[in-house]
Order: C-alpha cells, then sequence, then structure tokens
C-alpha cells in the first residue's frame, strides 16, 4: 500500500491521518477479527510517523474496538465491540439522572423503537413455534414473581433469545447496550417502580403473542411492555 509522506501539521491532525491509514489497511488486507497487524516498526515506517503519535492513534483505535493491543504480543484487529457507545451513554445518563432525565427517556426510547420495529420478522421467523426456551424463561420469571423476587438477569435472557435466531448479531448487542444503561439507573429513577408481577406479565403477553403467531398483537404487547416501564417517569412527574 503507498502511503502519502506530507504528514499534516497538528498533532491531532496527525493522529487523525495514521488512524485513517490503519483502517484503510486493514480493509484492503482483508482482515478480520483476531488477525495480526504489522508490528510496531513495520507501520512506523511503513506510515512514516514516530512511535508516540502511532502508539497514541493505536490506543485510540482500541478504545472504539478496532485494535487490540496484547502487550508482549502485538496488536491485532479488534472485535468491535460497543465497549465506547456503552461507557458513553451511561454517563449520559448518570449525568441525567441530576437533571430532566431526558437521556434516560431517549434510551428507552431508542429501544422501544427497535424492538417494536422487529416484531413483522420476530412473528415472521417463529410462525408460532420452537418457543421452548422462551417459556422455560417467562416461567422463571412468573415463579420469582410470586416470591417477590426482582429478575434482572432473565429480563435480559429473554430479549437476548427473542432475537439469537433472527441471525443479526448487532441488534442483540445494541439492546443489551440500551438494556445494561438503563437498568443501570432505573433503581434510582424518582417514581414508583412497577413490580415483579407486572414485569412478568408483560413477557407472558410478548410470548402468548407469538404463539398465536400475531404480529399486531406482538406489537401491542411489546408497546405495554414500555409504557410500563415509563411508570417511573409519570409517577414522579418528570
Amino acid at each position: 500500500m503507498n502511503v502519502a509522506r506530507s504528514r499534516p501539521r497538528t498533532a491531532l491532525d496527525n493522529q487523525n491521518f495514521i488512524k485513517e491509514q490503519v483502517k484503510s489497511l486493514i480493509l484492503a488486507a482483508d482482515l478480520h477479527a483476531g488477525d495480526p497487524l504489522p508490528t510496531e516498526q513495520q507501520l512506523m515506517s511503513r506510515l512514516g510517523v514516530g512511535r508516540h503519535p502511532l502508539r497514541e492513534a493505536m490506543k485510540a483505535l482500541e478504545a472504539v474496538g478496532i485494535v487490540e493491543i496484547r502487550h508482549g504480543y502485538g496488536t491485532y484487529v479488534g472485535n468491535l465491540s460497543l465497549r465506547s457507545l456503552e461507557d458513553g451513554l451511561a454517563f449520559r445518563m448518570t449525568q441525567s439522572m441530576a437533571g430532566d432525565l431526558k437521556d434516560v427517556r431517549n434510551v428507552l426510547d431508542v429501544r422501544e423503537a427497535l424492538e417494536v420495529g422487529m416484531a413483522d420478522r420476530v412473528i415472521e421467523h417463529y410462525r408460532g413455534e420452537g418457543l421452548d426456551r422462551l417459556g422455560e424463561i417467562v416461567q422463571t420469571m412468573e415463579e420469582m414473581a410470586k416470591r417477590g423476587e426482582t429478575f434482572a438477569e432473565q429480563d435480559l435472557d429473554f430479549h437476548r433469545t427473542l432475537y439469537e435466531p433472527l441471525d443479526n448479531q448487532l441488534i442483540i448487542d445494541l439492546l443489551s447496550v440500551f438494556w445494561r444503561t438503563f437498568a443501570d439507573v432505573n433503581e434510582r429513577l424518582p417514581g414508583d417502580h412497577y413490580t415483579p408481577v407486572d414485569a412478568a406479565r408483560w413477557h407472558r403477553n410478548l410470548l402468548e403473542a407469538i404463539r398465536e403467531n400475531s404480529s399486531a398483537r406482538f406489537t401491542r404487547a411489546m408497546k405495554d411492555h414500555f409504557t410500563g416501564i415509563r411508570v417511573r417517569f409519570d409517577a414522579s412527574g418528570t
């Protein structure tokens, strides 16, 4: 790969130049997660840059999951996780807790839009069958609810299991990010909390909608699910 040797003037421009060149290298070589990248010395020579700016650029790429630095072993193509998105959302939501809760609401809105938007695909895939695992999760929820226990782990497991057969890992990753960031602040929201019985019923309704092969009922059940969650805001008047 031929790389232009004229360097930008500022340190920031230089770092951006290096990041773009490393990304281009990964794409041009058709590298995938876990594949090794050229050594530091090779990259310095190839890009015409010094060690310090290269290391700073690689740290920035590592922060967003594009590369993985294994100290003592080398640098590899990363798995492109959504870690930076999750960290950023978690911080914004924590800030929002001290104000108007707008960012907390926004995360919930995005998650609802994504899950309601998946209704047709969910119904088309299951066609009322293959629901054993989802049924087991809902039954566990109901048993725990009768004992007055919450079931955050089972809640996330239900939604991940629901979408796993659709063969779209990005949906699962995004939903997991939205779910975890909201769960982190949920207990600190000022409004009244919905009960475990409420939460179990929402998931039972989703399951029954899939069993009936009804996209319309699934959509209603999912909207009811999120309406129920919003009691945390409505009861507080925020």
